[in-house]
């Protein structure tokens, strides 16, 4: 199956999200099932979060910091470029997608980054990797706090966000994580052992809460509310922000002259988002809302860097040689 995924260009992660998101639409969870998915799922959210707290050494955070300038290009990327690009989409095109769509589109703008796709299309594309490590581990651990203020301080007026659940992030997402952190003496180890096993908590967490949110979504009939055109805007928006994110970070890296290894670092760390903060995030800040709907536009957007990043790291390693700057960094 794996080798078969593989041939059709499509990650068997994405391919387990598909086969979730159509469980949901033919086995949704009702009533007392419904209760029980979203209490299971609060459990593994706060289990993934207490053991990302428990493998994140924040010494990492700061053992990059001889390259600050990149590590300032890949957090402004992340919490300031997007965010404004998005806030920017929705002024001039209001009315291309629905309200929840929009809330998913502008959410994802103001995630995380990713930790694991960051670094591996960093190595593969020959680009400097132990800052890859350290910028995605600060975008996590800055995000953590960063993206709910973003979204109470650009969504708390438009009625899809509460500012009051900002208590439920701290409770349910940054409790368990500053309990990991607490733990690390002890647990440190035994994760950096079982990124297997951590892995699949991840993943598995996240598969729950697609399963919760598209049960949700179907019986309130999410699928009579997103049309082909609809998802076809939708995923037109997310590839031109996904474009726009990667050249602009690609021309800054070019105007601030950086060497080709950290050029490359901010071009991957800088256009990604993380689905495994978002989903969670997402829950909890968009309670009683149309969730399906709200996390479709980052599942859309998820599958697209995957796919395009992977394109163009496979590029970059093949042209070791040429730099993004005719000038190296420090000259």
């Amino acid at each position: 199956m794996q080798r078969l995924l593989s041939r059709l260009g499509m990650d068997p992660y994405i391919a387990a999200i598909l086969g979730t998101v159509a469980l949901a639409t033919l086995l949704p969870a009702r009533g007392a099932g419904m209760v029980y998915a979203n209490g299971v799922t609060a459990a593994a959210i706060a289990l993934m979060f207490f053991l990302q707290g428990a493998r994140l050494a924040p010494r990492a955070a700061l053992a990059g910091a001889r390259h600050w300038r990149l590590h300032v290009v890949i957090l402004t990327s992340t919490f300031i470029l997007f965010p404004v690009l998005g806030l920017i989409a929705h002024a001039l095109v209001p009315r291309l997608l629905t309200p929840p769509l929009w809330f998913g589109v502008l959410l994802l703008c103001m995630l995380p980054s990713t930790v694991q796709s960051s670094i591996a299309f960093t190595s593969i594309a020959k680009g400097n990797v132990p800052a890859a490590l350290c910028a995605a581990t600060a975008s996590n651990l800055f995000g953590i706090v960063l993206t709910p203020l973003l979204a109470a301080l650009l969504m708390g007026r438009s009625g899809g966000f509460s500012a009051r659940n900002l208590g439920d992030i701290g409770s349910e997402l940054l409790l368990p994580f500053a309990l990991g952190q607490l733990a690390r003496p002890w647990l440190g180890d035994w994760a950096l052992r079982n990124k297997t096993l951590l892995a699949l908590v991840d993943r598995g967490s996240i598969l729950l809460v697609v399963y919760a949110a598209f049960s949700e979504g179907v019986t309130h009939g999410i699928w009579h509310q997103v049309d082909a055109a609809e998802m076809g805007k939708l995923l037109l928006l997310d590839a031109s922000l996904l474009a726009a994110v990667l050249l602009l970070t690609a021309g800054l890296a070019r105007l601030l002259r950086f060497h080709r290894a950290d050029g490359t670092t901010a071009i991957f760390c800088g256009s990604k988002k993380s689905l495994a903060s978002g989903l969670p995030m997402a829950g909890i800040l968009f309670a009683g809302q149309s969730l399906g709907l709200v996390i479709l536009p980052l599942m859309l957007f998820h599958q697209l860097q995957l796919m395009v990043c992977a394109a163009l790291a496979r590029r970059f390693a093949l042209t070791p040689t040429r730099p993004l700057s005719p000038v190296p960094a420090g000259t």
